[in-house]
């Protein structure tokens, strides 16, 4: 099925309607193409889609079902979204502008696993009992009690996704939400939206009940509706720090549990001792990875001066080898930034570098491609730690070389952030990186590329402006429900 003849309307209460707010336009990254008109709800629709969902999770059978239950209904969806693979894989390229090989593996295939991992982690997750204890009664007498400690779904959750890993985003967060007994309102980003209709698709295919899961999409004022109707109890949001506070902002008068995966600057150390040449391919492919566009990615390089100047040379040879351009072409590497303001957005801060007295060591312009959002892949060396090139978040294809002197004073420049997402160290010994890696204030470490793909039941998640919550594992699941205590006496 081609991407214009995808399903172009609002999926609420198991019902698909019109936009009552008018189309926007959603187009091609990478040659500025339209792609379609995509349906916008109006608030009306949009809070008809949260009563849908407060019905189904009140009085619905959802939350009542068994974990067996729900995960059976959960695989069916799973097991529909396989058969439109082909056609969300093209939606993935054409709407994010990534490569095809990114949009097949990391943007479909690696959600895919998370969720399988994700119901086979739920089917764990029991009701656990308190060990007993002996307390004085009122009467003299000695009661041994115990108690039984429940999860129990939170209710109402509203679901808001970003532009950049869209399908992975909608996939990691109706897994979570819905798994454990919730209801939901799935907002996608307007600029990716048509995937996230295919899991109204889907939702029907795999029988979930009325309500269940309910599909708007809108811009600010719909999400200002999510974040601040009472009767949504939850908000899982993953976008930049600023929105991030905002939502919380607006959720705060009515006491909602927020669960918050924000924006990083992450810290890739390279050791004297370590690899240089898998050193530079990671951090390479860390910037240049979907043109820059991943909140987890390391784009300040903390190199030992010993080191700085054969791991530069090692990454400028590397980035001469990235094929910027359209990723309908099976061999391009990085395609285009999201929109055109986005890599506005890239250029003022090349410039404040460049200003600033950085040393420019590749890129820093846009290459001659006439139509699309592209931007060269762009390195800078000379950067003090405390640059706003080094400190704030570009989400684009630039990262930043800076020199250290010693382990002590790596850690504290990996430290010396607003952000602690996620983080590397590249060293021949694995001890000393592992002790670094405790020091690091940020929810994730990498020693020497880590695990190699992502390990589906590892919580994921950041510290400072980060974010808060964890999402995937048991971690991850027990943050979508509430947590109970029935104490009784044992005898």
């Amino acid at each position: 099925m081609n991407a214009l003849t995808t399903n172009k309307m609002l999926f609420i209460d198991n019902q698909w309607c019109p936009g009552e707010a008018p189309a926007q336009e959603v187009i091609n990254p990478a040659d500025e193409s339209l792609i379609g008109m995509t349906p916008v709800a109006s608030a009306s629709q949009t809070e008809q889609a949260i009563g849908a969902a407060r019905e189904a999770f009140d009085n619905g059978p959802w939350p009542q079902m068994s974990m067996n239950e729900r995960v059976a209904c959960m695989q069916k969806m799973h097991d529909y979204l396989y058969t439109r693979k082909a056609e969300l894989v093209e939606l993935i390229r054409t709407e994010a502008g990534c490569s095809q090989q990114l949009a097949d593996f990391l943007q479909f295939e690696l959600p895919m696993k998370h969720a399988r991992q994700l119901m086979a982690d739920a089917l764990q997750i029991q009701s656990e009992m308190i060990r007993p204890e002996i307390t004085p009664g009122m009467d003299g007498r000695k009661t041994l009690g115990t108690a039984e400690v429940i999860y129990e779904p939170i209710g109402v959750v509203s679901a808001i996704t970003a532009y950049n890993f869209p399908f992975f985003l909608n996939v990691v967060k109706v897994y979570h939400a819905l798994t454990m007994g919730n209801t939901v309102v799935l907002k996608p980003s307007p600029l990716t939206p048509f995937q996230a209709f295919i899991f109204g698709e889907a939702a029907l295919a795999a029988g979930l009940p009325k309500g269940v899961l309910n599909i708007v999409n809108g811009d600010i004022d719909t999400g200002t509706l999510l974040s601040t109707d009472k009767r949504v109890d939850m908000i899982t949001f993953t976008g930049s720090d600023k929105v991030g506070a905002a939502i919380i902002a607006q959720s705060a008068p009515t006491l909602k549990k927020t669960h918050m995966e924000l924006g990083g600057k992450s810290a890739l150390i390279v050791r004297e001792d370590a690899d240089i040449q898998k050193a530079a391919m990671a951090a390479v492919s860390n910037f240049t990875i979907h043109a820059g566009q991943g909140c987890a990615l390391t784009t300040r390089v903390l190199a030992h001066q010993g080191i700085r100047k054969p791991l530069i040379d090692a990454m400028q040879v590397m980035l001469s080898h990235v094929k910027v351009g359209n990723p309908i072409d099976p061999s391009v590497s990085m395609g285009p930034l999201i929109r055109a303001n986005a890599r506005d957005r890239v250029e003022r801060y090349v410039g404040q570098a460049l200003d600033s007295g950085a040393n420019l060591v590749f890129g820093g312009r846009r290459p001659d491609i006439e139509k699309g959002f592209y931007y060269l892949p762009t390195l800078f060396d000379g950067v003090d730690n405390s640059a706003v090139i080094a400190q704030q978040e570009i989400f684009g294809p630039v990262s930043v070389v800076i020199g250290f002197d010693n382990d002590q004073e790596a850690i504290a420049m990996a430290n010396h952030s607003d952000f602690g997402l996620a983080g590397g160290i590249f060293s021949a010994d694995a001890g000393r990186a592992y002790e670094m890696a405790l020091e690091m204030r940020t929810g994730g470490v990498a020693i020497n590329g880590g695990a190699g793909t992502v390990l589906s039941s590892a919580p994921f998640g950041g510290y400072k402006r980060s974010g808060f919550g964890r999402e995937y594992g048991r971690q991850g699941l027990l943050d979508f429900t509430e947590t109970k205590v029935i104490s009784f006496h044992a005898g």
